[in-house]
């Protein structure tokens, strides 16, 4: 597996798969053939249904500034496609063609260029399952984080205490901003109205669920409105895992260090979902980007709490469980019905998941490796209406005149 840097990224939204992937594919295309005079980018599949909700050509168009380019909304089809977000691009010289490349952006902002080496660089984790790890880290009596440190080196924390800082200027923004989000299906921010409508009789577990959703409503927005944020492990899930550590911290007033120690477990735990299966909408539904997003909060929370590592495997095997077969059908294309709300009722699902976990670990049948090969394969067997192509669920059922 690769390093944790390339799980926890900072960009803007509101996609990583549709933005942040077409914007590094077309600066790496520019770069590597900047004496061409005029450039052509087709899109493929869910890029090319969701491309104009989730700002695909304005992040193509943006890096081509200046430049002759031609952007094409190609077939929506995904069969014959290496992957279900597919580029091809194109470069000319005096009216030839110069250049062509296909490029795949493959979940959390990530690239792959057909027939070139990993941008990502190498491998720095040499157990590729959680059960391989758990039994090293049982072996050698560390913890999860201690393995994590033994393959990033030190240097990893300061980059998670940036991680961090990020995910909670997301929070401070999100719940500092009002209005309604651009796209046409005039969505109001609501993270705001959430954090200050306490109650006098309200209960502890009801104070709880409401500031988990302002925290989570307040990333997603930032999110969508195309704000600053962090993929954990992408940007339309990116607001379970900050919401979670946010509540705790101000809740039991753990430090940033201790925090860091989490997002280390959890971004151990998103890593080994990227490189066994997939973190995409597009190639395995929702429960590839939010039920990875609630397995790696849940794995977080335990931490925080110190527990054992059995107890973290059942808590981030029972948050995938329960989202498997969960559909990716972006109203509009847009990321914003229902990926807000998702996120939030996710981050809550990762808390039960802490809760459970805390009792009944002795009691596991399922390990997260086998719900994580499970994942997989469902979302494989999702129809293409259901994987981030705005065709079928809600996106169908659905209409708003702003579409």
């Amino acid at each position: 597996m690769q390093s944790l840097r390339y799980l926890y990224k900072i960009g803007r939204g509101p996609s990583s798969s549709h933005t942040m992937g077409p914007d590094k594919a077309a600066r790496y295309f520019k770069e590597a053939y900047a004496d061409a005079d005029s450039y052509k980018v087709i899109l493929y599949g869910s890029l090319s249904s969701t491309g104009k909700g989730h700002k695909t050509d304005e992040a193509i168009l943006d890096v081509f500034e200046g430049s002759d380019i031609e952007l094409i909304f190609g077939s929506g089809e995904t069969e014959g496609l290496p992957h279900e977000n597919t580029m091809e691009f194109f470069a000319y010289k005096n009216g030839e063609e110069i250049a062509k490349e296909r490029i795949m952006s493959v979940g959390g902002g990530k690239i792959v260029i057909e027939g070139t080496p990993d941008l990502d660089g190498e491998d720095i984790y040499d157990l590729p399952t959680f059960g391989q790890i758990a039994e090293y880290c049982s072996t050698h009596n560390i913890r999860l984080w201690e393995y994590v440190e033994k393959c990033e080196g030190k240097e990893i924390w300061p980059y998670l205490h940036n991680i961090w800082k990020t995910m909670k200027n997301s929070i401070n923004e999100g719940l500092s901003t009002r209005g309604i989000l651009d796209g046409g299906l005039e969505v109001e921010r609501k993270a705001q109205y959430l954090y200050n409508q306490s109650h006098i009789d309200e209960s502890d577990i009801t104070r709880e669920n409401r500031l988990v959703c302002a925290y989570a409503f307040a990333v997603s927005e930032q999110n969508a409105g195309g704000g600053v944020i962090v993929t954990a492990p992408t940007c339309g899930a990116c607001a379970v895992l900050p919401s979670v550590l946010k509540y705790m911290q101000d809740k039991k007033g753990f430090s940033d260090d201790d925090v860091c120690k989490a997002l280390a477990v959890g971004g151990l735990v998103g890593n080994l979902v990227k490189t066994n299966a997939s973190i995409s909408g597009a190639e395995c539904g929702c429960q590839a980007e939010i039920g990875t997003a609630c397995s790696m909060a849940a794995a977080a929370l335990c931490e925080l709490f110190h527990m054992g590592i059995g107890q973290i495997e059942y808590a981030a095997e029972v948050a995938m469980e329960h989202m498997l077969g969960l559909t990716c059908d972006p109203v509009c294309g847009l990321v914003q019905i229902p990926c807000i709300e998702r996120n939030a009722v996710a981050a809550m699902r990762a808390i039960n998941a802490l809760s459970l976990a805390n009792f009944l670990s002795t009691t596991r049948k399922i390990s997260f490796d086998t719900v994580v090969e499970t994942m997989y394969k469902t979302g494989k067997d999702l129809n293409a209406m259901y994987r981030e192509t705005s065709q079928g669920g809600l996106a169908a059922t659905y209409v708003h005149p702003g579409c």
